[in-house]
């Protein structure tokens, strides 16, 4: 089967980080073709190590270019696909109405957020849902959404309802596995004691993420953890970005949080960790850093965003989104958790629920059988 991917672009994101690994997955059944309307940044090189066919358009963001929709439809008509899979509301709106365009019916489109509020979701996104809720009678054979919450906010706006499919994200559990190597190694680097208790939250600087509320919630329970550390690792996470040295500052944390940057070996990262916490207030659809870090046998505090809860089930600990002090109440239970007899069970419940529910091998099953059944349909 030859598939075509059309992506808003190839950054490191939780969207783009599904296609990689799905690619990385089906590639031996499936022949992949990516399209970012974008850059392909950081998976760009990494598809095409994989033995995909990557095309970029370059079109600036939050802009459409005639010469970029005709490079789509020339690269679309070339390929001949048996299927179109779009990811995101722009890629859905382009990449669906051009393939539509070249003739092609078996048109998959594809969801990832769980928020379209004003003032926590850009104007464009929203705009472009609403049309995409209008036209999706008639454009998409199927409605891939990784999230039950993000299907609900989507049919709610008029996305038509029976045309949703419910695939959560997949997860490579060899790649995301308990490491005791890589835990010693990057503590060592991090100047952190065997014994010494490291929270963390690997995501990018973002409202959305909301780290004021972690920091806030950080600094509570330093009042009874003197020692606890506390690592931030994602896209400025790191000294210059001023108004999180500000927060840092405001909740005196300058000796106990360690801001990393990116990293490139997050398997690594939530090995290196006890607990991880995702803070996050809004928007969050299906989020990855969670399992990942659960199938590296690290429990996990979440705000109830998304499916975060879903994930979690009765591993960690689940709060309502901007409640510094529930989430601090959290996180002291789960550290007591950690310290006691209890703690190998349930990180290794922690990696079971990843394991049985969210297998990449599993996940990249569910939508080859959706892509066959829309090739199918093509035909008929």
């Amino acid at each position: 089967m030859k598939t075509l991917h059309v992506i808003t672009g190839l950054r490191q994101g939780g969207a783009e980080a599904v296609l990689y690994r799905l690619i990385a997955t089906s590639i031996t059944e499936t022949e992949h073709i990516v399209v970012a309307l974008g850059d392909s940044s950081y998976y760009g090189s990494r598809l095409l190590a994989l033995g995909a066919e990557v095309h970029t358009l370059e079109m600036p963001a939050g802009r459409v270019t005639f010469s970029g929709l005709l490079a789509l439809h020339r690269i679309i008509r070339a390929s001949s696909p048996d299927v179109v899979q779009t990811w995101m509301y722009h890629a859905d709106l382009l990449g669906g109405l051009v393939a539509r365009w070249v003739g092609v019916r078996a048109i998959c489109w594809g969801i990832h957020n769980s928020n379209l509020t004003a003032g926590k979701s850009s104007f464009s996104s929203r705009v472009v849902a609403r049309i995409c809720a209008h036209i999706s009678s008639r454009v998409p054979m199927r409605i891939v959404c990784c999230s039950e919450q993000a299907a609900r906010l989507h049919q709610s706006i008029g996305y038509q309802a029976s045309k949703f499919a419910i695939i959560p994200n997949g997860y490579d559990v060899t790649q995301f596995a308990p490491s005791k190597d890589k835990r010693v190694k990057l503590r060592d680097e991090w100047n952190i004691c065997p014994d010494e208790l490291l929270l963390g939250m690997v995501a990018r600087w973002d409202p959305q993420k909301d780290h004021a509320n972690l920091l806030s919630a950080m600094a509570l329970v330093k009042r009874t953890r003197p020692r606890l550390r506390c690592v931030l690792v994602g896209p400025n996470m790191d000294q210059q970005n001023t108004e999180l040295m500000a927060l840092i500052a405001t909740n005196e944390l300058q000796d106990s949080v360690i801001l990393t940057g990116p990293h490139d070996n997050i398997p690594a990262v939530m090995n290196a960790l006890d607990l991880h916490v995702l803070s996050s207030s809004y928007g969050e659809a299906f989020p990855n850093v969670v399992a990942e870090a659960m199938a590296c046998e690290t429990p996990c505090v979440v705000t109830e965003v998304g499916d975060a809860p879903l994930i979690v089930g009765e591993t960690g600990r689940v709060v309502a989104p901007n409640d510094p002090g529930l989430l601090a109440q959290a996180i002291e239970q789960m550290l007591e958790v950690i310290e006691s007899p209890q703690s190998r069970e349930v990180k290794q419940a922690c990696r079971k629920r990843i394991v049985e529910n969210f297998d990449i091998n599993r996940i990249a099953r569910l939508y080859y059988d959706i892509w066959s059944e829309c090739a199918f349909s093509e035909k008929k």
